[in-house]
């Protein structure tokens, strides 16, 4: 019997796969890597672009319920915080502490609805002071879901070291990468996405 395993990736652009020739992004990347390593899946993008976690928050389960059933093995993946921490009038378009309890609000939903999640961190830009925004904002999201027991991949410093990302990323539109970008962000997760889908109780080794 072939197992029911059904993924929604939820979040922003980079979910989506903005800037990606091969319309991917690393979230289609990650799904092909798992029916390639014989896991078959049903996989759902449910990436907007510019999209912030309250705009997330307030859609996500309304489209992830009817894509994952009772009886099937549901899984959310989550990235957030990008839009976040972009400065709109002098102030990020969400505040820190907002962002958080988005994040967890959305993770406690998920316990509630059975539903297994991990977490993807924001990637870095070409913008220095915003990526220090994404650190302190990354640093809260990865204490919160040390607290909630979630995978929390911490995917924005290895990006930030990695020089074909960050070229790529500088050679687009200074924030999305094109098809080589993208390669780099899934080749970074899909290790422990891999042993995620296996063994969602896993304890991952941390992306630093």
């Amino acid at each position: 019997m072939v197992l029911d395993l059904r993924v929604c990736f939820v979040g922003e652009s980079f979910v989506a796969g903005v800037g990606d020739p091969r319309c991917l992004g690393w979230a289609g990347r990650l799904a092909a890597r798992a029916t390639a390593a014989g896991q078959p899946l049903t996989y759902y993008n449910l990436g907007i672009r510019r999209e912030n976690s309250t705009e997330l928050r307030a859609r996500w389960e309304a489209e992830c319920t009817p894509r994952l059933p009772a009886g099937a093995d549901c899984r959310v993946v989550i990235s957030t915080g990008v839009n976040d921490t972009q400065l709109e009038d002098g102030r990020p378009r969400v505040d820190p502490g907002t962002s958080e309890r988005n994040l967890a609000g959305i993770l406690r939903r998920a316990r509630e609805k059975g539903w297994q999640t991990m977490v993807v961190a924001p990637p870095p830009n070409v913008d220095d002071e915003h990526n220090a925004r994404l650190l302190a904002l990354d640093a809260r999201f990865a204490d919160l879901c040390d607290e909630a027991e979630v995978p929390y991949l911490r995917a924005h410093q290895p990006l930030r070291e990695n020089q074909i990302w960050m070229r790529d990323v500088a050679a687009c539109d200074g924030f999305h990468p094109g098809a080589t970008g993208y390669d780099e962000f899934a080749a970074l997760l899909a290790p422990h996405w891999l042993l995620w889908l296996a063994d969602p109780g896993s304890e991952l080794p941390v992306v630093r």
